[in-house]
């Protein structure tokens, strides 16, 4: 049996790697981010946890572009890459908007959905990305709206938390539908999640 010298795995990172890393790291910050924010009722906290995902999105970018400069693509990227984008455009948004008051029972589980479908559609991106790549060796189009678009949703959170409507004063209000609430807002959490896992062709940029 081989055994390893302790970090070897981290010297073998490329450089895009680390960028992928902090992606992840952007994405983790503003889940404690938000959990300050339920823990003290300071809304700095719940504004820093939106403005990491945006900053999330920037790492996002660059680790792909340097992957390319670099003609360091591989599949250990890609799964790197799938694992960090589920937590800043899949967790942390999801906490972003229970933070921001959408903690009925309905609002709950519709985030758990939209986290399902943005695991669900990096899966799929990742099973079928080599497919569709043998001819031109570049995937050309995505199937389902990428899962960084979800960046969109908590710029809306943003404004709101920065106009001081979350909590009590969520935009739309809420329903009481059966045993639980319902906050109408988190209803694009609902469409989003549905687009990620749709099969609509969008061109790969």
């Amino acid at each position: 049996m081989t055994v390893k010298k302790p970090f070897s795995m981290i010297r073998d990172f490329h450089l895009a790697d680390w960028f992928t890393l902090g992606n992840a790291f952007c994405g983790m910050s503003a889940v404690f981010a938000a959990m300050a924010f339920l823990q003290s009722g300071n809304r700095n906290y719940l504004l820093w946890a939106a403005g990491l995902i945006p900053l999330a999105l920037v790492f996002d970018i660059l680790d792909g572009r340097i992957a390319r400069w670099r003609q360091q693509q591989s599949s250990m990227g890609r799964e790197l890459d799938s694992l960090a984008d589920i937590i800043s455009f899949g967790v942390a948004p999801a906490a972003i908007a229970y933070s921001s008051g959408m903690h009925g029972l309905w609002d709950a589980f519709i985030l758990m959905c939209f986290v399902a479908c943005g695991v669900s559609r990096l899966a799929r991106y990742n099973t079928t990305a080599e497919a569709m790549s043998e001819e031109t060796g570049k995937v050309n189009h995505f199937e389902g709206t990428p899962i960084p678009s979800s960046t969109l949703l908590v710029v809306v959170l943003a404004v709101a938390a920065s106009q001081d409507r979350i909590g009590d004063s969520l935009w739309f209000g809420q329903l009481q539908l059966g045993p639980g609430l319902l906050h109408p807002l988190v209803l694009m959490f609902a469409l989003s999640g549905s687009l990620m896992i749709s099969t609509i062709r969008i061109p790969k940029l």
